[in-house]
């Protein structure tokens, strides 16, 4: 068995900042008191002549924070961006952790796991995630990245035919740094601890100041250990009831490049290529153990070993040119290639029936590259027509060994994308602007999992129309309207996923399983949901920086996908098996109402003192029609969220204090006449503190998940005949973690 904390190539760059993996909190002390001696050689500044003065006429400087408003300011479709200066404030390890501060965004999974990205509440696949415009290729994760890579966060509600109509919920456009010449580089070195495991993080992003090439280079490295303990307790009328107790100790090392490079050439010429490198390792040993409830002396225990490996390289492009003084045309393109690898067993030590031997491997190479065209052109009375068209191509290959043996085979599938759009912004008066446009998409999905082939074609139409109305163009209040059509496609592995057996109830040990544990498979039939959509908000930008909104939103949701389980015949077994797969299930809707306040407090009451206040709070219902209720809500979707967080830079200190406190509360989910769902209360509070030495060194202590809960889902399956509830309490600690921040 292979050690985890062997030392690799990656570690060898970590080692000087982990020190020993149980580091204590004095030796995480020692080494940033070591590090802080670093800057001390940085901080002299040489004294210049300056020039003699020259009149340049008016000049206008402006933060990242105005044009960031700007842009939301000046767009017709509702638009949220976050620039740099919000993204680095809270001190973040993750960008999921920026993420799940945004007005109407949800992060699925325990606190500081990471987990699906979503707006609204809704579901995987109902939120679209861009990176730099284009959709995010295979397997790649959020997470993958990190906050420092990130210039900017742009949040769509609504769609728009440049962007793509893949957007139910709303899309999630992540913007990776731009080069600035004048922009010192940063450094940031971190240390943390958890649960008594410690973990680095170095960060490095340099500027180019070349001429006549301009851009930016990003490196992040990572060694980060981590603990993991859930509790399982299985309540059954028809088999004995069960504790299971999960342990599991991790390693996950990391490298993350990448690089914004543009060139700029006479007549309006532009090339930019933006490189993109990941390689991470994941190991964890762990154990289970498992007793009968009625027997106590029947007891079970099984040790878990797992190894994974991801290497991804992409590489993305766009050349621009200007054909006239009122025409523009883009070119963009990318290619890459991504391979994984995953290796889990399971091993009894003991053998009553509760844990068996079990070995599930997951290895596929993902190729993909996608070629777009986009023309501008200015038309008179302040009309900007936009038309483009698109070009995606994704081949999967995975070989057959998913826990199912022979059965499955081995994968090969592919997916190729076509779609054209035309788009017009334009204004009508003062008062009014407008957005239509319409796009069509053509997606086909083919796939062939041992000798059996499968093939699904979809094709969509997706008109849409944003107005924006002023009541008073010199005031900064402002009301949006949307009516879209958008649509969600089954994934490449809804559609040809290979078989996969229950890893507790594998056929040739278990001929017959149970509901809450099901063999899954794909269905090649799957149709598309397609979705009406509604939105309409109102906007007041406050002056000296800040906005309050209000949104409300609706969308009609045709041919629902959802997992089904049901009892199957199946040709893998003697007896029937319970088996999950993805279901056409019919209508849904989904509303609810967004509000957003950011402000100054003294911007309120003038003898307050001058707090930074973040804070929005949405309310979700949604309503899937063939499923009875109560509580028949789209899936994972919670009645509401919410944050508050502030910052505050003291007087007469170069110490800034802030936090975040976000919450969602606990709910269940009817998924079908048998089946429910359950999940617990989630509340997260962060804090930090930074400490500015220097308009060129600080350094950050951030707090995640001060007040630790443990977080509980649980899964109920009713047959009328059959009941059986399986409750899961994961357990999650606080994060210290502790940041030098130099500009070099």
């Amino acid at each position: 068995m292979r050690d985890p904390h062997t030392l690799s190539p990656i570690s060898l760059v970590l080692q000087p900042l982990t020190g020993q993996r149980s580091a204590s909190s004095g030796g995480l002390l020692a080494r940033t008191a070591v590090l802080l001696s670093v800057p001390g050689l940085l901080m002299a500044q040489t004294t210049a002549i300056p020039p003699a003065a020259t009149d340049l006429g008016r000049v206008e400087i402006r933060s990242n924070r105005n044009n960031d408003a700007e842009a939301r300011q000046e767009s017709t479709a509702s638009k949220i961006v976050i620039g740099r200066e919000e993204i680095e404030k809270q001190g973040d390890s993750t960008l999921g952790d920026v993420l799940k501060r945004l007005p109407g965004v949800t992060v699925q999974g325990a606190p500081g796991r990471g987990g699906a990205i979503r707006m609204r509440g809704l579901g995987g696949g109902y939120t679209q995630i861009l990176l730099d415009g284009e959709r995010m290729p295979p397997g790649f994760s959020v997470d993958s990245l990190t906050p420092e890579q990130v210039e900017r966060i742009e949040i769509l509600r609504a769609p728009t035919a440049e962007t793509g109509a893949r957007a139910i919920a709303g899309t999630i456009n992540i913007v990776l740094r731009e080069g600035r010449k004048a922009t010192p580089d940063d450094l940031k070195i971190t240390g943390s601890q958890e649960h008594g495991q410690g973990s680095s993080m170095v960060n490095w992003v340099h500027n180019l100041k070349t001429e006549p090439l301009a851009g930016t280079f990003t490196l992040s490295a990572m060694d980060n250990h981590r603990d993991d303990q859930s509790l399982t307790e299985i309540d059954s009328d028809y088999r004995d009831d069960q504790l299971r107790v999960s342990e599991s100790s991790g390693r996950r090392q990391g490298v993350y490049a990448n690089a914004r490079l543009q060139w700029k050439g006479e007549q309006g010429k532009t090339l930019t290529l933006m490189p993109f490198l990941i390689y991470s390792e994941y190991a964890a040993q762990g154990r289970i153990d498992a007793r009968r409830l009625t027997s106590p002396g029947i007891t079970d225990t099984a040790l878990t070993d797992n190894h994974s490996r991801y290497a991804a390289a992409r590489l993305n492009g766009q050349w621009g040119q200007r054909l006239s003084a009122d025409d523009r045309l883009e070119a963009r393109f990318g290619l890459g290639q991504a391979r994984y690898n995953q290796h889990i067993t399971q091993t009894a030590v003991t053998s009553t029936g509760l844990l068996s031997n079990a070995l599930d491997e997951q290895r596929f190479t993902d190729r993909n590259t996608s070629l777009n065209a986009k023309w501008t052109r200015v038309l008179d009375n302040g009309h900007q027509w936009v038309s483009g068209l698109e070009h995606e191509g994704v081949r999967r290959v995975e070989e057959a060994s998913a826990g199912a043996g022979d059965d499955s085979g081995n994968l090969k599938a592919s997916t190729a994308r076509w779609a054209t759009y035309t788009q017009d912004e334009f204004k009508i008066n003062p008062n009014w602007s407008a957005y239509t446009g319409i796009r069509y998409e053509s997606i086909l999905t083919e796939g062939q999992v041992g000798e059996d082939l499968k093939r699904n074609k979809s094709q969509v139409w997706t008109p849409l129309l944003h107005a924006m109305w002023k009541p008073d163009p010199a005031k900064r209040d402002q009301v949006r309207m949307s009516l879209t059509r958008s649509y969600k496609t089954p994934t490449l592995y809804n559609m040809v996923a290979p078989l996969r057996y229950s890893r507790d109830y594998q056929p040739d040990v278990f001929p017959s399983n149970v509901p809450t544990q099901p063999d899954r498979v794909g269905n090649p039939d799957l149709r598309a949901e397609l979705a009406t959509g509604i939105d309409l908000g109102f906007e007041r930008h406050l002056e000296g920086g800040g906005v309050l909104s209000a949104n409300v939103f609706r969308r009609n949701i045709s041919d629902l996908i959802r997992y089904q389980t049901r009892l199957q015949t199946v040709p893998w077994s003697s007896q029937q098996r319970w088996v999950s797969s993805p279901q056409n299930v019919g209508d849904a809707l989904t509303q609810g109402v967004e509000l957003e306040a950011k402000f100054r407090l003294n911007q309120a009451w003038a003898a307050a003192w001058p707090v930074d206040i973040r804070s929005n709070v949405s309310f979700f219902r949604s309503k899937v029609k063939d499923v009875p209720g109560p509580d028949n809500r789209l899936d994972q979707q919670p009645s509401m969220t919410a944050n508050l967080g502030g910052d505050y830079r003291l007087r007469g200190m170069p110490l800034t204090l802030g936090g975040n406190v976000n919450w969602n509360p606990d709910y269940d989910t009817r998924r079908s006449q048998e089946q429910w769902s359950y999940q617990g209360l989630k509340r997260v509070v962060d804090v930090y503190g930074q400490w500015r030495f220097s308009a060129a060194t600080a350094l950050r202590l951030t707090v995640s998940n001060l007040l630790p809960r443990d977080y509980e889902t649980a899964t109920t399956f009713n047959t009328g005949t059959q009941q059986e509830t399986a409750r899961t309490t994961d357990r999650n600690w606080r994060n210290v973690q502790l940041r030098l921040e130099m500009k070099i």
